[in-house]
């Protein structure tokens, strides 16, 4: 994996990387276009496993930010849909190519920022309870296919009206929970292994480097300005997906 790549290789992957950093600890639609310049370099299936330990490190980073913030009770919703959606998931990527991947998590994301906009003009649709179900399903599904959880679960948040500092603390603790959770199943498929590893190692920094950026962009975003750069972010990523 890491012998073959280039310089322009290794810099979208560096780039890929600080993205990270940055969506974990300011806005987390920017996360999936790391997912993208992954999947730009290495196969589908062997960019996912590349980036958990990423997206992982970006996790504890966001968790020692903003762990006072989260929302337990939303969290404690969520979970047991989420691992369906996880084991979902892992049966999904053991049966299908890299391009019905890419396609059906792009078409996801797609549907759920229609249906978010929708719901903002009728804010009396759906319960708590079921909203909560449904997105927790895509999250895990999500998650576990294409790492591109991140846009789902942001959408969740912002439907729930989360306040900004609210939202990334119980994003914070909600994705590290499951990224650690998804671990034996990546491992289980081949998704992560010494050389997956050793790139982890080399990209590291890249993710530290963006979580101190996040931090700085976040406080000067207010919430109205927070909200529209979640949505443009997951948009611009689906449609990359699509491709």
């Amino acid at each position: 994996m890491i012998s073959g790549l280039s310089g322009a290789d290794w810099t979208l992957l560096a780039l890929g990387a600080l993205l990270v950093g940055v969506a974990k600890t300011s806005i987390g639609g920017v996360g999936s276009i790391s997912v993208a310049l992954f999947a730009a370099v290495l196969p589908a299936r062997e960019s996912s496993g590349a980036l958990l330990p990423l997206l992982i490190c970006g996790d504890l980073l966001a968790v020692a930010v903003y762990r006072r913030h989260a929302n337990w009770p939303a969290l404690l919703r969520l979970l047991p849909s989420v691992v369906a959606g996880i084991v979902l998931g892992t049966v999904f990527v053991a049966w299908v190519d890299d391009t019905v991947m890419r396609r059906t998590i792009g078409g996801t994301l797609l549907a759920v920022v229609l249906v978010h906009l929708w719901q903002r003009r009728r804010p009396g649709t759906g319960t708590g309870r079921v909203r909560a179900a449904v997105f927790g399903l895509l999250s895990g599904f999500t998650t576990m296919v294409a790492n591109a959880g991140g846009a789902v679960m942001s959408l969740y948040l912002l439907s729930a009206g989360y306040r900004k500092l609210e939202f990334l603390g119980t994003a914070a603790w909600f994705f590290l929970i499951v990224n650690v959770f998804k671990i034996p199943f990546s491992a289980g498929l081949g998704l992560i292994d010494s050389e997956s590893l050793g790139l982890n190692a080399a990209l590291v920094g890249a993710v530290l480097l963006g979580a101190v950026a996040g931090r700085a962009v976040v406080r000067r975003l207010d919430q109205a300005r927070f909200e529209k750069l979640v949505l443009l972010f997951t948009v611009v990523s689906s449609l990359n997906l699509l491709r």
